[in-house]
């Protein structure tokens, strides 16, 4: 009973400030799939991590030495690649849900790492496991929160598309520059604790507010800017505009057929991505939002035209089409 409640008393919190982030996104754009399986992955990457620097500790034989300097790398790189990952797949489109993912990821990792010193160090000082036990799970959720949230910011900035993989360098110096400050224990345990968990609080309550206040004015122009290029290809006219000129021009470079499922490709995106938008404008008026059959017909289709049309005329259609990382993952939103 007494392991047990140290467990508690060290990461029911943690988890609790998670559900609170999910309470708090009001657009719900994080699925609870999705919540449990970066926990789990956390958890996985905590063993992993375990083995490498049980490993590297003894080969190198300098205990405190490798915790300030080695450990953090090791862990918060293996703690990253599940967030790249995401991120590569556009399964992340906004703040939000990557502090949310990342702070859930970090859960996970800390709370088989607590079990394992639990059972190594013996110590029945309850205060100690709250300080340690929390502050670990708390630091270990901030940074790969940190971590997600500035590969995300950085990964819609322009230079992404030219050196895909230096969006991530930023968010993984500053993960492990906070956890090695952290192994340093420079302030004493309790004032530790509680100055993350502030520091925490004041940055995710900041990062909410942008966030969203970003989903609600892309939500705005994003949704016109769709209904409109929709409505012009529904009534005929998209061939007076600008999308509809791009269009014929594109006749002289592929066969008439291909050109035609092009215009089929652009008109389900569309469709597909206002009836997204209206989706979360619902989540967020506390209504619920099921996904019809012909929203899933709509999804088939989609991809059956992405494979008729192929990589080229994607790539020719991307002038028109919405292919940014934020508009590409709407699409998960009605999966």
């Amino acid at each position: 009973m007494n392991a047990i409640a140290k467990i508690a008393v060290s990461l029911v919190p943690v988890f609790a400030f998670l559900g609170v982030l999910v309470v708090l996104d009001s657009f719900k754009l994080v699925r609870p799939r999705f919540i449990l399986q970066a926990i789990l992955v956390g958890c996985g990457v905590a063993g992993l991590c375990l083995l490498i620097n049980a490993w590297g500790i003894g080969r190198l034989g300098t205990p405190d030495t490798y915790s300030r300097y080695g450990a953090p790398i090791v862990e918060e790189v293996f703690k990253a690649g599940f967030i790249i990952f995401l991120i590569a797949r556009r399964r992340i489109g906004f703040m939000v849900d990557a502090a949310i993912l990342g702070f859930a990821l970090g859960a996970g990792f800390a709370f088989i790492e607590n079990i394992y010193y639990l059972r190594a160090v013996a110590d029945e000082n309850l205060l100690l496991w709250v300080v340690r036990g929390l502050g670990t799970a708390v630091m270990h959720g901030g940074t790969t929160a940190a971590f997600a949230v500035l590969s995300q910011s950085l990964s819609e900035r322009g230079f992404a598309r030219r050196l895909p993989g230096a969006v991530f360098l930023p968010g993984i110096a500053v993960a492990i520059g906070i956890h090695s400050l952290f192994n340093h224990f420079i302030l004493p345990p309790v004032a530790n604790t509680a100055a993350q968990i502030l520091v925490l609080a004041a940055v995710l309550a900041l990062i909410f507010s942008r966030s969203e206040q970003a989903l609600r004015d892309w939500l705005e122009v994003g949704l016109d800017t769709d209904v409109r290029i929709l409505e012009d290809i529904k009534t005929g006219t998209i061939s007076n505009t600008k999308p509809g000129q791009y269009l014929e021009s594109l006749r002289s470079r592929f066969p008439g057929e291909i050109v035609a499922d092009m215009l089929c490709l652009l008109r389900i995106h569309l469709e597909l991505a206002a009836r997204a938008k209206g989706i979360l404008l619902m989540r967020e008026a506390g209504f619920a939002a099921p996904i019809d059959a012909e929203t899933r017909e709509r999804l088939a289709e989609l991809k059956f035209l992405e494979k008729s049309v192929g990589t080229t005329g994607r790539l020719a259609l991307s002038p028109i089409l919405h292919v940014t990382s934020r508009d590409l993952w709407q699409l998960y939103v009605v999966k």
